[in-house]
């Protein structure tokens, strides 16, 4: 795998109560299959295609919350990108920690209140696959300060900024030549209980199909399936509260909306 630009999403897991549950609901509705847990708090990968695309680990004794998806950022110092989250009013969540031979990990929260991680590689690099069916294929930001978050992760990561141009309050972060990473405002739709957090999208061959199982296996259609010139996509919970999108990045309608650069 060629070396990723610092910033670019790389990897996402989540915690869950009930691990095993979590691996069927995935299952059914991405296609998972999955590894063997290693010894790092039985930290099981997640595979689509024979790909590894995520991973799955049980709540540690004494560790509250709901569960939650919590996306990955590539470094290449953990340790460094660690000082420029705290002088730019982010917060260390876990300071860098090696794992093994694997890399070293960090979590942090932006000022806009959304958890993330950092992920300096060593023997994993991340996901091994994207934007096909079963794997990760974009992220939103989603916070009540967007001014704060906007102000954050240009600094941390050198991304460049862009405003969709439309009713929404919405900004693309791009890298190089990519747009990797999206920031929603959250309006008064969200439920004041819920906080401010990281949307993943996992890319799937049907949309209706892939909320179809997700209800019928306990989760929560929060929003859609809707088109849009991105892809027909919907929001989910999965059954012990994370908070995911799936997304059929075939299906596309009308044309993509303008942006404007933002200095």
């Amino acid at each position: 795998m060629a070396v990723q630009l610092e910033g670019t999403p790389c990897w996402a897991d989540a915690v869950f109560d009930d691990v095993e549950a979590a691996k069927a609901f995935y299952g059914d509705v991405l296609g998972w299959t999955f590894g063997a847990s290693s010894e790092f708090g039985d930290y099981t990968q997640a595979y689509a295609d024979g790909k590894a695309v995520a991973a799955v680990v049980p709540t540690a004794p004494g560790q509250e919350g709901p569960s939650q998806w919590c996306l990955y950022f590539a470094v290449r110092d953990a340790v460094a990108t660690a000082v420029r989250i705290g002088d730019n009013g982010g917060e260390l969540l876990m300071e860098p920690m090696r794992v093994g031979d694997f890399g070293t990990m960090c979590l942090a929260r932006e000022p806009g209140g959304a958890v993330f991680g950092l992920w300096q590689a060593g023997t994993h690099e991340g996901f091994e696959a994207t934007a096909v069916p079963g794997a990760y294929c974009w992220a939103e930001v989603f916070t009540r300060d967007p001014e704060k978050t906007d102000a954050f992760f240009p600094t941390v990561f050198s991304y460049r900024s862009k405003q969709l141009e439309d009713e929404t309050d919405f900004r693309i972060y791009d890298l190089g030549e990519r747009s990797v990473l999206g920031r929603m405002r959250m309006t008064e739709d969200f439920p004041p209980e819920v906080p401010p957090y990281v949307n993943i999208y996992f890319a799937v061959r049907d949309c209706d199909e892939a909320v179809t199982l997700a209800t019928e296996r306990g989760g929560i259609l929060r929003f859609g399936p809707t088109d849009t010139p991105f892809g027909r996509f919907a929001a989910l919970s999965d059954p012990q509260g994370a908070n995911f999108s799936v997304i059929d990045i075939t299906t596309t309608t009308g044309g993509t909306p303008g942006t404007t650069d933002i200095a």
